[in-house]
């Protein structure tokens, strides 16, 4: 399948165990298995400088790459902090229905939107579920709307115009976030604690699939930690036998350190991942519009 990025029963639900033997022996959905082309957007706090990468808060402060730090000296006030630009992100072209509708006659047959990326900002309305994004989330500042919410009502609204057939719905979501401080601490201790997983990764993940039902689960920002501290194989031994979207549900590879390329319902294996052969594994190529960047950089001027 090839993703372009701009970020009743049925025989498939049974009790799915929570080991890797078993959720890798589940068959993969028709729909997946059938489909050609997505649509991937990534869609952020980022996207307001829209400099360099979706990356552009860990180059600032992480790193504290030159480029990046001058590009903020220039460009904002003294004693700037990267929350700023949140109030800045207002979503004011946002159409959900137009974007659904141009989506479903690109010959797309599903679309997987960033819940949240690595900055940890939520695009959908998370406080509830998680009191710890109370203020980090697209309801509470920037748009002060549910994007997740708009979007999947949309999304599950479209059909092909040539086929008639719904598009299919999916969320990218970050299991880690670069300075939360609950993950931060958990680095520390060698992820030996799972304080930042109990109380802000998995609450997020089930409160999404829970209100918006995606079919598709596009996993990131596992590489640091293993398997083990995400919880990954429990959450996903519960969405395929428990959520509403068992019957249908798929997820990718990157559930925690080792876990890449080896487990998962299909693979993806590394970014804009084209294994040249054949592969005995479904996999996925997430190509990325602009080379450098997974969301919109305002220094690209063509492709």
């Amino acid at each position: 399948a090839l993703l372009v990025i701009i970020g009743g029963s049925s025989p498939l639900v049974k009790a799915w165990e929570a080991t890797w033997e078993s959720l890798d022996s589940r068959p993969n959905p028709a729909w997946y298995d059938e489909s050609k082309f997505g649509i991937f957007i990534h869609w952020g706090v980022f996207s307001v400088p829209a400099f360099g990468s979706e990356w552009f808060w860990w180059y600032w402060k992480g790193t504290e790459n030159p480029t990046y730090e001058e590009f903020v000296r220039k460009t904002e006030h003294e004693n700037f902090a990267y929350a700023d630009y949140a109030h800045r992100f207002d979503a004011s072209l946002y159409r959900p229905g137009e974007w659904a509708d141009l989506f479903a006659q690109s010959g797309a047959q599903y679309v997987v939107l960033t819940a949240k990326h690595h900055e940890g900002f939520c695009n959908w309305d998370s406080k509830e579920a998680v009191p710890l994004s109370w203020n980090w989330n697209s309801v509470d500042v920037g748009p002060r709307r549910d994007i997740v919410a708009e979007l999947s009502k949309a999304v599950k609204s479209a059909k092909s115009p040539t086929t008639g057939q719904p598009l299919h719905w999916g969320l990218y979501h970050s299991l880690k976030e670069w300075f939360n401080p609950l993950y931060v601490q958990d680095t520390a201790n060698d992820y030996k604690t799972r304080t930042f997983v109990e109380e802000k990764t998995m609450p997020e993940l089930y409160d999404l699939v829970n209100k918006y039902e995606p079919e598709l689960i596009w996993s990131d920002g596992d590489w640091d930690a293993p398997d083990e501290y995400w919880n990954a194989p429990e959450f996903l031994a519960w969405y395929a036998t428990k959520s509403t979207v068992a019957d249908t549900a798929i997820w990718n590879d990157r559930w925690g350190k080792g876990i890449t390329c080896h487990h998962g319902a299909y693979i993806t294996c590394s970014d804009r991942f084209q294994p040249g052969k054949l592969v005995d594994k479904k996999w996925e190529n997430a190509l990325t519009v602009d080379p450098g960047s997974w969301g919109f950089n305002r220094n690209k001027t063509g492709v």
